[in-house]
């Protein structure tokens, strides 16, 4: 399969993987059961729109999504699978891969610059901050945090690295939340 004009290269849309990263995070920070399985149900339809099924392989924390047809009554059959290439995983846990440093950057500055267009020089700065310790760190979008991630940026990063001033130290909580609103995305805080 050729590249697209994103590099993207995989048979499941990016934004179909994208969407479910999202879910399966947002399925295992939420404390209500009922919840979590409506964040796998709407992952599970998406992905089926294109013929994929999700499966989190929790010995190195990493999301599956793999050709409906390698299944059988939940099982991957292994006789099926003719290119391993065909599935896409995404690391739920850790750093997110260096190379893609430039687009994650280009990404988390967009956020910033809606959090500047909308709101306080002051959240556009603690955006900004926020946008350097995930890129850096973590090399993932801001967008992607989960709730431990904010509180490393929030306890550790944040006043040792963004020398913040009294006024960005009381509104940074407001500013992640413009972030995440920013992104369509639910605040892990």
């Amino acid at each position: 399969m050729e590249a697209g004009e994103d590099g993207w290269d995989e048979e499941l849309p990016e934004p179909t993987v994208d969407a479910a990263e999202r879910l399966t995070r947002l399925a295992r920070e939420v404390v209500d059961e009922a919840e979590a399985d409506a964040y796998r149900e709407d992952r599970a339809e998406r992905l089926a729109e294109h013929g994929f099924t999700a499966r989190v392989r929790e010995d190195d924390d990493t999301l599956v999504c793999y050709p409906d047809e390698w299944i059988e009554d939940g099982t991957v059959q292994i006789d099926r699978i003719e290119d391993t290439d065909r599935a896409v995983e995404v690391s739920l846990s850790g750093p997110g891969d260096p190379d893609d440093w430039s687009e994650i950057e280009a990404h988390n500055a967009a956020l910033v610059e809606r959090v500047a267009e909308d709101h306080t020089e002051v959240h556009a700065a603690n955006a900004r901050a926020f946008a350097d310790f995930m890129g850096n760190h973590y090399a993932r979008p801001m967008d992607s945090a989960d709730a431990d991630e904010v509180q490393e940026f929030l306890d550790e990063y944040f006043p040792r690295n963004a020398w913040p001033s009294e006024e960005q130290r009381d509104a940074v909580r407001a500013s992640l939340r413009y972030v995440f609103d920013a992104a369509d995305e639910r605040t892990p805080l």
